[in-house]
């Protein structure tokens, strides 16, 4: 199938230290970054380690009948 060249030109390319050294490279890279994305997407679904304070509403206080000056704000005395 192939001739005795192109075997040879193949074996040499396969056994070459750079295919080797890009290829390692490559698995390296790969290797981190599925590392990296696993752990971005597992504390995203986590809760915060601090948690998200709800502004509380200020109590209005009860109105009485009187206000404090001794106004009243249905009192027709004008």
């Amino acid at each position: 199938m192939f001739s005795g060249e192109v075997r040879t030109l193949i074996f040499q390319v396969i056994t070459s230290w750079q295919v080797w050294a890009v290829t390692i490279v490559l698995v390296l890279y790969i290797f981190i970054v599925r590392n990296v994305a696993r752990i971005h997407h597992r504390s995203a679904n986590r809760q915060p380690l601090i948690p998200k304070v709800k502004p509380e509403k200020a109590e209005t206080p009860a109105s009485s009948g009187k206000d404090d000056l001794g106004l009243d704000e249905d009192s027709k005395d004008e």
